[in-house]
């Protein structure tokens, strides 16, 4: 935007010269954020990567604890400890106490989440994450001495609060001290750790089999120690967000943020430029609603975005995520013996990597939008396949049938953690407003949580053979569930890549169809005569 441009706005919103300067300054900013190339931009705010990557490490720590109870279950010392006698050498450990322990650390998290909405905007992201890591080093101490499973399970609750925090922390610290570019990247990163942390605990869990004493589940609790030991010093020497100050009023703090995360060498990059556009876009956010209350996240300007982002969230769930959470109880259930079902959960949690990275080739060649839904149609086809293989097996076990469940559940692991699963990170941050960002994904992981305790119950009940036994034939219960996440995505998940925090206000300000994102163009100017008009 010119001087032009902006003289040719309402005569009743015309702003004064300072206002002029700030609105030029933010559209320069934009521009040469559109102009930023993926290796400009990492050379750029290298410094702010490596403060992001540190933060969201932290996520290993609950990809570990997700993973951590559901594969006790195929551990032979756990069950005998803490299960029921069935026969001969078989503990089982009931499926209302399984659904109670599955579920324990998910309580815990939507503690977490209400208290990180309202305590990462009041305090900061550095505070809450270093808080959040110090009440976890206290919590593990329940899980490590636990020796019922009612000491268990609230040593499980207290230690999912601070995982609530680092649900709500890692991604939208990621998208806020980085560039456009580097969003999808950056957020996909937290898919790596949670799939990292998931595949250590299995790796821990398989090294420790051969133990037939306590230590064999008391070391994996025990390894939980060693995450915050690592983190905390790094984490007390991290930069705050700059949009967090800039919401603050702390302006002039936010440009010394912004000169830390960024390198001086790039002679076209200009700080007060970059943090003008924060401003403009966080004025334009609160002319069309002050308000950044949870309540405001249900208003008419921000409903249909706080929804999306929620579908977006449960999506995970749908697309069969708690069978494959509980890939090593369930393939011992469907026939394979315990260190061949533990063996094929690391090969699986080991794709699941692979996967991850493998996303960062797709986002530069494909928008969103396709990857997540081409990607749910493939895996309702899987979820299917994983059905059907499960008819013949209950009729006549063979370890065929077995290994090919086993080898359908490491496609299914691969094929989400390239796409919808790191998607699911980038799209969520992406999509509310940097206002009520914080908010809306905590409301968001409220529902998926709330979600996540219903068919954790069911799932726990389909795969003991004490309950429901239906083993591989769940495959057919998420399979259906995806298609409907199939349809979702086709009407209601937008196309997000290659737009500013500003011009996906102006989209969903004018109300354009989800779908149809990627086909309109946002005059910068328009955005700013929308704010001026509400401001008057």
């Amino acid at each position: 935007m010119d001087s032009k441009d902006i003289a040719n706005l309402p005569s009743h919103g015309k702003p004064d010269s300072a206002e002029i300067e700030k609105i030029a300054n933010a559209q320069d900013a934009n521009a040469f954020e559109h102009d930023l190339t993926f290796f400009e931009a990492l050379k750029l705010y290298s410094t702010g990567v490596i403060w992001s990557i540190i933060l969201s490490t932290a996520v290993v720590m609950e990809g570990y604890d997700t993973k951590l109870v559901g594969t006790l279950y195929a551990q032979p010392a756990f069950m005998k400890a803490f299960g029921n006698h069935v026969k001969g050498d078989e503990y089982q450990i009931s499926a209302p106490w399984q659904a109670g322990l599955s579920n324990g650390s998910i309580i815990g998290q939507l503690a977490g989440l209400l208290i990180a909405g309202y305590f990462c905007e009041r305090y900061g992201f550095r505070t809450s994450m270093m808080w959040s890591l110090l009440i976890t080093i206290a919590f593990v101490f329940i899980t490590f001495f636990a020796k019922s499973l009612t000491v268990l399970l609230i040593g499980q609750i207290l230690f999912g609060v601070p995982l609530g925090f680092f649900q709500t922390i890692t991604v939208i610290y990621a998208i806020e001290i980085t560039p456009m570019c580097l969003r999808a990247y950056l957020t996909n990163y937290v898919n790596f750790c949670w799939a990292f942390g998931q595949i250590i605990c299995i790796g821990v869990l398989r090294g420790l089999l051969s133990r037939d004493d306590e230590w064999a589940y008391r070391i994996p609790f025990a390894l939980q120690w060693v995450w915050p030991a690592i983190l905390i010093p790094m984490v007390y020497f991290a930069p705050e967000s700059p949009w967090w100050l800039v919401r603050r009023g702390r302006v002039d703090e936010a440009r010394v943020v912004v000169k830390r995360l960024t390198s001086p060498k790039n002679v076209h990059f200009d700080i007060d430029k970059n943090v003008a556009l924060m401003v403009v876009t966080t004025e334009h956010e609160r002319a069309l609603d002050e308000r950044t209350s949870y309540r405001a996240c249900f208003s008419k300007v921000n409903l249909t975005r706080t929804l999306i982002v929620i579908g977006i969230y449960c999506i995970q769930i749908l697309s069969g995520n708690p069978l494959r959470g509980s890939s090593t109880y369930f393939l011992e259930q469907a026939g394979l013996p315990t260190t061949q079902a533990f063996n094929m959960a690391i090969a699986g949690y080991a794709v699941a990597i692979v996967g991850s990275f493998f996303s960062w080739t797709l986002l530069p060649l494909f928008g969103r939008r396709t990857i997540y839904f081409v990607a749910l149609l493939l895996m309702s086809f899987l979820l299917i396949i994983i059905g059907a293989l499960g008819i013949p097996q209950a009729m006549q076990p063979e370890s065929g049938y077995s290994w090919a469940v086993g080898s359908s559940l490491i496609v299914s692991s691969f094929l989400y953690n390239c796409t919808i699963g790191p998607l699911t990170n980038t799209l969520c941050s992406e999509i509310p407003s940097a206002l009520l960002r914080s908010k809306s994904i905590v409301l968001a992981r409220w529902v998926y949580t709330l979600t996540n305790i219903i068919v954790s119950v069911l799932n726990s009940y389909m795969l003991n053979p004490t309950a429901w036994n239906w083993s591989a034939k769940a495959g057919f219960f998420w399979g259906g569930w995806c298609l409907v996440a199939v349809i979702f995505a086709f009407f209601c998940v937008p196309e997000t890549k290659d737009r500013t925090t500003a011009e996906l206000d102006h989209l969903f300000g004018q109300k354009i169809t989800p779908r149809a994102f990627s086909k309109n163009h946002v005059d910068f100017t328009e955005t700013i005569e929308v704010r001026q008009e509400k401001t008057v």
